[in-house]
Formats: C-alpha cells, sequence, structure tokens
C-alpha cells in the first residue's frame, strides 16, 4: 500500500532544490542515440593507474585511510599545486574527497550559515546553485556576456554583502576560460569585500588556446578544488580534492568524516599513480579532444549555428530554441537543454565533445537531416 506523505515531513532545504536537468533528459533518449550530453571521458583509465588500482587491492591496502587521506597522495597533490599551479598548499591543508562533488558540499557547508548569499556562473554547473541551498544559502547567478565570460563589472556589484563566490575556469557548460586578468581582478575585489572564493579547476587541462589560472594565486581566501576523474579519465573512481587556509580545512574534515569518513583507500592509491607518474595520457587526450572541438565545432558552424568557440573543456554552449533542442532529440542525439544549467540559458544546449569522432561525424549527420 502507498503512503501519502506530507511535504512537512521533509527538509526545506531538500525540497527547494532540484534532481539535476541533464539526468532528467537522458530518461527521454531513444534506443540507439549518440550521447553528446555527459560529461564523462571517453578513454579508459591509463593502464599505470589501473595496474597500481589492483596493486593496492592485492597488497590488502582496503581498509580506512586517515581522514583526509593517504599521507603520500596529499604529498603528491601538494607537489602538483606546487608544479602546475604555482600554489603552494602542504599536504595538511589538502582533504582527498569522494570526487569533486563532495569537495564542493563541504566547502558549502563549512562556508555558508543560513539566508547567506552564495554567487556562481550562470549558465554554470548544476550543483553550484543546489549545493547552496543545501546550506542554507541564498542562489545568485552572475550573468555572462554574448562570448561567455563572467559579466565582471556586475559580478562586481553582486559581491558586496555575499559571502562565498563561485569561479569555474575552464567552465561547465560554456567551455570559456577566464583570462587571467579577470580572476585577478575578482579574487582581489572578493577579498576586499569579504567573500571567499571556491576555484573549480577540474578541466584546468583541458585548455586549447589560452593558459590556466588558478584562483588562490591572487589571494588567502581561496578553496582550490579539482579532481582526478576528467584529468586521469577517473570518473568512477571518485577522487578529488580540495585545498584552503589550514582554519578552514579544519572545519571541512569536520563536515567530511560524518558524511564520507574517508576516500576509497583503492581509489587514492590509483590516483597517487597518476599524479607522481607520467602526464603523456593527459597530453594526448588534450590532444584528441582538440580535434573533437574543431570537427563539431565547424560542423554545427556549416550547419548554421553561430556561438564562441570554446576554448576548454569538452563542451559547446549553441544558442537553439528548445523546439531545435527536442527535434535534435527525436534524431538520435542526446544534447543537454541550457536550462538545466540556470536562468540565463534557456535558448541554449550544450554539446559534449567526450565522444569519439564516428560518433560526432554521425551526430551532425542526424543534425543535418532535420535542419
Amino acid at each position: 500500500m502507498k503512503v501519502e506523505m506530507k511535504n512537512n515531513l521533509f527538509s526545506e532545504r531538500v525540497l527547494g532544490i532540484e534532481m539535476s536537468g541533464i539526468r532528467k533528459f537522458f530518461q527521454k533518449a531513444k534506443p540507439g542515440s549518440i550521447n553528446l550530453g555527459i560529461g564523462q571521458p571517453d578513454f579508459p583509465t591509463p593502464e599505470h593507474i589501473k595496474i597500481a588500482g589492483i596493486k593496492a587491492i592485492e597488497d590488502n591496502l582496503t581498509g580506512y585511510t586517515f581522514n583526509t587521506g593517504v599521507p603520500e597522495l596529499r604529498e603528491a597533490i601538494s607537489a602538483k599545486f606546487k608544479r602546475e599551479n604555482g600554489l603552494v598548499y602542504s599536504p595538511d591543508q589538502i582533504i582527498v574527497t569522494g570526487g569533486a562533488g563532495e569537495a564542493l558540499h563541504i566547502a558549502m557547508e563549512s562556508l555558508v550559515d543560513n539566508g547567506d548569499r552564495v554567487l556562481y556562473p550562470d549558465p554554470g554547473f548544476v550543483s553550484y546553485r543546489e549545493c547552496a541551498v543545501l546550506a542554507g544559502g541564498i542562489p545568485g547567478g552572475i550573468p555572462v556576456d554574448e562570448s561567455l565570460h563572467i559579466k565582471t563589472e556586475v559580478c562586481k556589484e553582486m559581491l558586496d554583502g555575499a559571502k562565498v563566490m563561485v569561479l569555474n575556469s575552464p567552465a561547465n557548460p560554456t567551455g570559456a576560460v577566464e583570462d587571467r586578468e579577470t580572476i585577478r581582478d575578482l579574487v582581489e575585489y572578493a577579498d576586499d569585500a569579504g567573500v571567499t572564493v571556491i576555484s573549480d579547476e577540474v578541466y584546468e587541462h583541458f585548455i586549447y588556446d589560452k593558459e590556466h589560472t588558478s584562483a588562490a594565486l591572487f589571494g588567502d581566501n581561496v578553496v582550490t578544488i579539482n579532481a582526478a576523474s576528467k584529468t586521469f579519465s577517473m570518473t568512477g573512481w571518485r577522487i578529488g580534492f580540495v585545498a584552503a587556509e589550514q582554519e578552514l580545512i579544519d572545519q571541512m574534515i569536520k563536515v567530511h568524516q560524518y558524511c564520507l569518513t574517508c576516500a576509497t583507500s583503492i581509489s587514492q592509491y590509483a590516483a597517487l599513480a597518476g599524479y607522481t607518474g607520467t602526464n603523456e595520457c593527459v597530453h594526448e587526450m588534450k590532444s584528441e579532444y582538440a580535434a573533437r572541438r574543431d570537427l563539431l565545432y565547424n560542423g554545427l558552424k556549416d550547419l548554421g549555428f553561430e556561438f564562441p568557440k570554446p576554448e576548454g573543456a569538452f563542451y559547446m554552449f549553441v544558442p537553439m530554441e528548445t523546439e531545435m533542442q527536442y527535434k535534435i532529440l527525436d534524431a538520435g542525439v542526446v544534447i543537454i537543454p541550457g536550462d538545466a544549467f540556470g536562468k540565463n540559458a534557456v535558448d541554449y544546449a550544450r554539446f559534449s565533445y567526450a565522444a569519439s569522432r564516428d560518433d560526432i561525424t554521425e551526430a551532425l549527420k542526424r543534425i543535418e537531416s532535420i535542419i
């Protein structure tokens, strides 16, 4: 017998969030559809990383780790920050998490009180708004311009009185990479306004026309989030990490230990091989993504779509009416409607080129058939 439950039995915070619009749209895809929707690399996890995971199992490294993560992995991440980003984080200032998603969650829970304003790019990744609401915050979307970059002056106006701002460069869903000067300007303004910046840098290695800039280069009141998921094609291994000033890390670890205890030990040792081994696999993926980007971009342009060429990540954000989005879905190509990423992107759709060139070519043929 089905029991009817009243809404007042549930947390208002949970009732205030929605299931991901990305997942909702997948339910409407036809069998045999080409998936240009999900942001998941189609490359296998590199061999040396898989071997390290298998060895961890064989060596019985399958128990709890420290809440903060395996010391060797945190040391490797600390070295990575210094080598690749010019940032100085000690291993004690790093928490290994269950993907970047958990890192974002524990940062929000540690920083946001009821009624605090939380800013994030709109369009932006689906978790930013929902994590803010779950923490009791009041979400606010920062608009982007026609080139899909943050409107800097509008953002500054919104920062006054806010508690947290999320930066995401390279950005999901737009593929935009913010200039070094823009990031410096926003971080320094946020610092003066007493706003903590959460910098989501999970796509840092997939930039094609610019260079990556870490927000923490320009201030101490910055939380840096990253993950092995995209860098090493390890989405299912669920390894992310967060770094910040020690005082904030001490608060985040309390949230982390009660929702996860520790990241999976086997995955941590696999990620260790990634961060201490060769980066050739990452360069190969980047090169292939660049080729796929050009193939999809040129194909959509030839079909009459006009939009900025993405500078990073593996997404294209394409202006199109809702009717066209559903026609493309009916033609057997999965894309994600822009309204899944915020209020400012209703007449857009996100395409992912984390798919093979053959799939992209076939998808373009199917789209051409309905144009």
